[in-house]
């Protein structure tokens, strides 16, 4: 099907792929998706290979909707589904939504209410004729979660609306022909922190990334050049994932009129939305004044139309994106662009971690194609190699031991969202397996509510772990060790002065937040240990008490650090020099241009020249605000 088709030629388009037997009434384009309202909901969810035949077919998403009132009502479809569910996936909610015809089933375990290939879904469409749409009951209570999806209930007919424009916007014909590509770089060049890229085809401008940079105030992407503005006329976002320094700047784009669409994974959009928040409030209680307001944290989550690993998804009537598993923090995502009718591929690695870790598959690195590569290069110094996650986690344990025999407590500055939930599987398998002494282990900042999210989005963790929370009732985040500092600072000033323990404190670059409390509180004390496990970027307080400065000023007040202070490398999210080089030597196929950004001067220079020399790969070390041509 080509992309050139008015509503009257998509109709009998999909009319002639349509078995004649069944109803189709109307067709639209919600977004990426092509929905096809008819009144034979029931029929059409017999025939199991259908949907996926039409998809094939008509090369687009494909959901089958009931038109208004040719479906059951709401009281004999709730007992259909009571009926069809088995018991064991418990449903916590139904919502049901007559214009569309669809019917939310939130469920502790919705693979029972999605049934094998779909067949209890089917069952109860053809029962009743509404469209089930099936999310999990979060294992842990999370407020995020809950009020993104209330947000998105609440405002569903001005988004169906956003969608129906956004589909028209998609699935247009290209005014041009596709034969050059360019890509302006807006931050991250040569430093590490505020990701921004724009991705220009003679026919559509895409923005990639939009972060700030950690102990830098003010230091913005450059928005403003001639290849970004006007804002208003960006054709999309596209978000590799939810750390600030990627993130951060996203809602400022609503604050200047940009209302088009943010792609990116369904964890990536409800972490975004807690840390920008979060962001807004750390600014306000340091007297600065916010750079926008949260109601353009909720423009940005509003207009985010989620992406799952894998689709193959229509962003721009020449542009096809696909994102893939990055390994980095939950939800991170590598970009694929397909630009043109097979004119060129761009990958944007976006943060990756080539290994598997306690949390995460490794980053995919397999891809139908890929002529050029836009490449982090945080390590990408030759000596930058960190220590195998065994030496590492054995480190650990070691400090942990030395400090609790010296009656001491381990403080942590810990990002809130990737290392310190791999800290907490460390730490509860070391109890769990008496290998350091049990104790309590604070969470301080945005950490629980960042792991409650996690624990929402079971399928985005690896394997093993995945398999645990899912099908064996084995949930190690909610261990009895883990406790919520939720009683300010009287409960951290009683934490400090009470027995050992261990604290995972944001942020995890020591550049504000409670973890300004805990080393006012126990930095001065010799029989406490600062441990950084993180990458602590050039700028910040951490990365100068990293590099040996004991005597700190902590909000106006002058400090002398006496406790023990130690870095342990391995849980860092990013991959070291040796897995940047794997990543691309085991790349299929391997890039033929290779832009090295994120990463310092010397990062960026030293991979470059490795790997030229090693591959032979024509590759760039960008500085801000260079565009590169593809081809």
């Amino acid at each position: 099907m080509s992309d050139d088709t008015t509503h009257s030629d998509l109709h009998e388009r999909v009319r002639d792929e349509v078995p004649s037997h069944l109803d189709v009434t109307d067709v639209q384009f919600e977004g990426p998706d092509l929905v096809i309202y008819t009144e034979t909901a029931q029929k059409f969810a017999e025939d199991s290979d259908l949907l996926g035949q039409l998809a094939r077919s008509l090369r687009k998403r494909v959901t089958i909707r009931p038109v208004s009132g040719t479906h059951s009502s709401i009281e004999e479809a709730e007992q259909v589904i009571h009926d069809v569910v088995p018991d064991e996936a418990t449903i916590r909610d139904l919502e049901f939504h007559p214009t569309t015809g669809e019917v939310l089933i939130e469920a502790e375990k919705p693979g029972l209410v999605i049934g094998q290939r779909g067949s209890t879904i089917r069952e109860i469409t053809k029962n009743v004729g509404w469209h089930p749409e099936v999310v999990r009951t979060p294992p842990m209570e999370s407020s995020t979660v809950e009020n993104v999806r209330n947000y998105l209930t609440q405002e569903r007919a001005e988004r169906r609306d956003f969608l129906a424009d956004v589909g028209q916007q998609i699935h247009g014909s290209p005014e041009k022909d596709v034969d050059w590509i360019r890509v302006t770089t807006l931050g991250c060049c040569r430093e590490v922190g505020r990701a921004s890229f724009v991705l220009h085809t003679p026919n559509t401008r895409v923005l990639i990334d939009c972060g700030d940079k950690p102990g830098a105030e003010g230091e913005v992407p450059y928005l403003h050049v001639p290849e970004a503005m006007p804002l208003t006329e960006i054709d999309a976002v596209v978000l590799t994932h939810a750390h600030l320094d990627h993130s951060a700047l996203l809602p400022l784009l609503f604050k200047y009129g940009y209302d088009g669409p943010i792609y990116t994974t369904e964890p990536t959009r409800d972490l975004m939305g807690l840390l920008q928040l979060d962001y807004l409030d750390v600014a306000s209680k340091e007297g600065r004044t916010p750079p926008y307001s949260s109601e353009q944290v909720r423009q940005a989550i509003k207009r985010t139309i989620p992406v799952e690993y894998g689709d193959v998804t229509d962003i721009a009537p020449d542009i096809k994106l696909t994102m893939h598993n990055a390994g980095h923090i939950l939800g991170s995502a590598t970009a694929h662009f397909h630009v043109g009718d097979g004119f060129y591929n761009l990958v944007f690695s976006g943060d990756i971690h080539h290994e598997p870790t306690r949390l995460f598959n490794g980053a995919v690195n397999n891809f139908p194609r890929a002529e050029a590569m836009v490449l982090e290069s945080t390590y990408g110094r030759q000596n930058d190699y960190q220590t195998d996650t065994e030496k590492s986690e054995a480190r650990v344990r070691q400090i942990i031991r030395e400090t609790y025999d010296r009656d001491g407590t381990v403080v942590i500055p810990a990002f809130a969202v990737g290392r310190s939930q791999e800290l907490m599987l460390v730490l509860e398998e070391a109890m769990r397996e008496d290998e350091i002494p049990t104790m309590p282990i604070y969470l301080d900042g945005m950490i629980r509510e960042a792991t409650a999210i996690h624990t929402a989005y079971p399928e985005y963790l690896r394997d093993g772990l995945r398999q645990r929370i899912l099908h064996e009732d084995e949930n190690p985040f909610i261990a009895d060790q883990f406790q919520q500092v939720d009683g300010g600072q009287p409960m951290r000033e009683e934490i400090a002065s009470g027995e050992p323990s261990i604290i995972l404190s944001t942020s995890g670059m020591v550049t504000g937040g409670p973890i300004m409390s805990w080393i006012e509180l126990l930095g001065p004390d010799s029989e406490n240990t600062l441990l950084f496990v993180g990458y602590q970027a050039e700028g910040t307080l951490g990365r100068r008490i990293e590099s040996g400065r004991t005597d700190v000023t902590l909000e106006g007040t002058h400090l002398t650090l006496h406790c023990r202070i130690e870095s342990v490398s391995g849980f860092s999210g990013h991959a070291d020099r040796e897995g940047l080089e794997q990543y691309v030597e085991e790349m299929n196929p391997r890039p033929e241009r290779i832009l090295c950004v994120h990463g310092d001067e010397q990062a960026t220079d030293q991979l470059s020249s490795a790997l030229y020399q090693k591959h032979n790969i024509r590759t760039h070390q960008p500085k801000n605000l260079e565009t590169f041509r593809f081809p």
